[in-house]
This record gives C-alpha cells, sequence and structure tokens, in this order.
C-alpha cells in the first residue's frame, strides 16, 4: 500500500510498506526544508526507512480502544486491518499539520459534523457514546472504501475497559465506561486545577458527567490546522505500547534535542510543573504519549499544553500504581528530596521556583475542591469517586508540601476537603505494577 503525506494541505512525501515489516517514506524533490513532516525526519532525498510497520509520527495517530474495534469491524474484510491500512482511513484527520491519505484522495472530505451544544445536554451513557462513535467515525472515507459503510450495521460490544474517543475538527470527544465510571469528569476537573498553574487543553464537561470535550489546540481558532504536534513517544521512537518504558531523563533530552535555545527554560519549567501535577493529582497515567512538543517551524517549538490528566489513585483497581514515567532509575510517590534534586539538575528549575509551583499547585486545588463537592451534588454515582478524588488531591500535595520533599508545612485546602464519611470499600480487581495503560487519551 501506498499513500500521500501532506503538511498544510501540501503533499510532500510518499509513505509505503517495505515487505511485512517495514515502512519507507521518501520526500519529493521540490519540498521546502519546513515542511518536514517529522522533528526527527528533515527533508533530505534519501528515504527515511523504518524496521517497524510505520515510523513513530504515524504510529502516534493510530486509532486505540473502541475506535479501533469500529475500524478493524467496518474495514477489515475490504481493505484488511494493518497499520497501513487504518492509517489510510484516519490519516485524514490526524493531530498535528500532517495528514495521510490514499493518492487523489480529497483531504476535505470530513466526518458528518456534530452538535456539540446538543452532546453536552444529551444522553451519554457508555452505550448511546459508543453509537454515536460507531456512526461518525467512518464517515467521511467514501474515497477509501465506497459504500461499504451500513449504518444499521450491528452494533459492536465495547470493552468494559475501553474508553470511547471521537476526533472532529475541533474537538476531541471522550466517554466514560464500566470500569472507570466517570473518567471523563474526573479528567475535567484535574484540568480545572492544570489551567490554573500551566498552559492547558480546555474541556467542558456533558450536563450528565459522563462525556468531555477537549478543544483541540493544534487547530487556530478557525478550525484550521495550524501547529505540528509529537508527542515523546513519537520524538523517542517508541511504540505506542512502550510509553510507560521511557524516562524523565530521555524525556529531558528530547527537549534539548529540539527546543530552541531561547525556548528550553520555559519549556523545563511547564515540563516540572506536569511532573509536580502528577503528583499532586496522584495520576501514575503520565506517560510518554500524554505529554507532547508543540510547533510551526524548527524555530519555534515549545511544550504542548497539558491534556489527559487524571486521578488514577481514585479507582481501587489502580491505586496502587506508581507513577507512570520514572526518573533516577525509580517510580515512587515517597520520592523524597530526590524530586526537588532531579528537577533542579535535569530542568534547571531553582528550588525557590519550584516552591512557588508547588504554592500554585496547592491553591489550585483547594480552589478546585468546590467543584468536585458540587458535582457530588449534582451527580449521586459520583459521589464515592468524588471523595477519593478529594483524599487523593490531599494526600498528593500533602506530600509534596512534607518535611521530607520541599518542607512547606500541611496545606490549608478549605472546607471542601472534609465533612464528608469515609469512601466505602472497594476490592481492587487488579493491580498492575508500574502500568496504567487502559487510562487516559487514546491518540
Amino acid at each position: 500500500m501506498k499513500l500521500s503525506v501532506h503538511v498544510l494541505g501540501r503533499e510532500v512525501a510518499t509513505l509505503e510498506s517495505v515487505g511485512d515489516f517495514k515502512s519507507s517514506l521518501v520526500y519529493r524533490a521540490d519540498v521546502a526544508p519546513e515542511d518536514f513532516v517529522s522533528l526527527t525526519m528533515r527533508v533530505r532525498a534519501e528515504p527515511y526507512v523504518w524496521d517497524d510497520v510505520l515510523h513513530p509520527v504515524f504510529q502516534m495517530n493510530l486509532p486505540e480502544g473502541y475506535l479501533l474495534q469500529v475500524l478493524q469491524e467496518q474495514f477489515g474484510p475490504h481493505i484488511g486491518a494493518s497499520p497501513m491500512a487504518l492509517l489510510s482511513v484516519v490519516g485524514r484527520n490526524m493531530i498535528g499539520r500532517i495528514q495521510v491519505a490514499p493518492a487523489g484522495a480529497k483531504l476535505d472530505e470530513a466526518p458528518k459534523p456534530i452538535d456539540v451544544a446538543s452532546l453536552l445536554q444529551g444522553d451519554n451513557a457508555e452505550e448511546a457514546f459508543a453509537e454515536l462513535v460507531r456512526r461518525h467515525a467512518t464517515s467521511g472515507v467514501s474515497g477509501v472504501v465506497p459504500k461499504f459503510l451500513d449504518g444499521d450495521a450491528e452494533r459492536i460490544a465495547i470493552a468494559p475497559h475501553k474508553k470511547a474517543t471521537l476526533y472532529t475538527h475541533r474537538h476531541i470527544i471522550k466517554g466514560s465506561s464500566r470500569l472507570l465510571p466517570f473518567v471523563s469528569m474526573n479528567e475535567h476537573l484535574c484540568m480545572q486545577v492544570a489551567a490554573q498553574v500551566m498552559p492547558a487543553a480546555k474541556t467542558e464537561i456533558s450536563r450528565d458527567g459522563q462525556a468531555l470535550v477537549v478543544h483541540r489546540f493544534d487547530v487556530d481558532e478557525d478550525g484550521r490546522r495550524h501547529w505540528g504536534m509529537e508527542d515523546f513517544c513519537a520524538l523517542l521512537g517508541l511504540r505506542p505500547a512502550a510509553k510507560y518504558e521511557t524516562t524523565w531523563e530521555r524525556i529531558a533530552k528530547a527537549v534539548r534535542d529540539h527546543v530552541p535555545a531561547d525556548g528550553r527554560e520555559l519549556a523545563f519549567r511547564h515540563l516540572a510543573t506536569l511532573l509536580l501535577l502528577a503528583y499532586a493529582l496522584r495520576n501514575a497515567d503520565l506517560h510518554a504519549k500524554n505529554a507532547a512538543l508543540r510547533y510551526t517551524r524548527r524555530e519555534d517549538v515549545h511544550l504542548a499544553p497539558a491534556y489527559d490528566l487524571i486521578t488514577t489513585a481514585a479507582y481501587p483497581d489502580y491505586a496502587k500504581n506508581p507513577p507512570g514515567i520514572s526518573f533516577l532509575g525509580k517510580k515512587t510517590w515517597d520520592a523524597g528530596r530526590n524530586l526537588p534534586t532531579f528537577i533542579t539538575a535535569t530542568f534547571g528549575v531553582p528550588l525557590r521556583e519550584q516552591v512557588k509551583v508547588v504554592d500554585r499547585i496547592a491553591a489550585a486545588i483547594a480552589e478546585t475542591g468546590p467543584r468536585v463537592r458540587a458535582a457530588m451534588d449534582e451527580h449521586p454515582a459520583f459521589n464515592e469517586l468524588g471523595k477519593r478524588m478529594l483524599i487523593a488531591w490531599q494526600e498528593g500535595i500533602a506530600g509534596l508540601r512534607g518535611k521530607r520533599v520541599y518542607a512547606l508545612g500541611a496545606p490549608a485546602l478549605g472546607a471542601a476537603f472534609g465533612g464528608f464519611s469515609d469512601p466505602q470499600p472497594v476490592k481492587a480487581r487488579r493491580s498492575v505494577a508500574g502500568r496504567s495503560e487502559l487510562l487516559g487519551k487514546k491518540r
């Protein structure tokens, strides 16, 4: 299979399979240097041959979870279900400035529009949301498989751990799942904390608390592609399945390799804030796919806004999971003085600046606590999860402010963090040390 690769609407390269397990990207002879496909793939005459089914920048955008199920069921019988075949289906709506499509396909053939306002007010129960994904994810691709899609096809049963995700030109829309109840509400509230301390994706939660609308930050205000975006899995040459198998040291090196010198200080400050947020929110799902660089050109590369933050500790199955990415060879919530020492040595952020960040995070958590309580009142089914989130946040920020880390004293988080009964005891069904791959935005 051979596909055309476009940057901001301009055809710049050809991507094709080489045998069963390799892929090759060849730039057109007339491509300008600024029309590179990836920060790791400068424009050159020689082909980029990758010893895998796809180059990392393309693997970054392959569907996972329920969307993968849908596409395999709908398209597999006709074009196969290889990564290259799936890319031919979803490649026109990738995150970032690149698009991939069969030769001659229309890049502007968009999926059916979704009334986001109605979605925010409607029924987003798991089954209803999964059906929405099924209907819309397979539209706008008639150039790939003409007339093979059946709107009345049997509904695909969503696996209980899968979180349905739908992409539009302006938004990423996410649902919840049976094993991760109210995960959309969880993410929305965590993002409210993040937005107060660093650039972060804007989110909206549906009236029923089950669907999350994330405003894309790779497009301009008119919904047109503007920024390139590559997560650290792609930048480090890792398969998506290896998203937990890297280190903060390697991520810091990728920043030094790709962010211009005059922008590195800010990028490292944001990276340090993201790391401290993971500790404060007790988010074990901060992995290499949940942090990225954003750019317009090589001279303008910076850390992308925060996205996909959740409190994993609120779910009994994942409450004992350690941090998703290691530093100094360890994954532990009890990092002690190693944490500020590492941030200073690796990110260059002085201790006094780290203290200010921790104070801002504490203030953001205190400000967001009443929103958690309001959600608990509005959605009784969220009550237990909300309690667990508040407890996790309290423990997380107290750990950072404790004597063994920043020695700032106990935080004053306000009335929202007290006055409720203990969460009901729940026996965890499973706990996988160091991994929580069922959580987080599927990109």
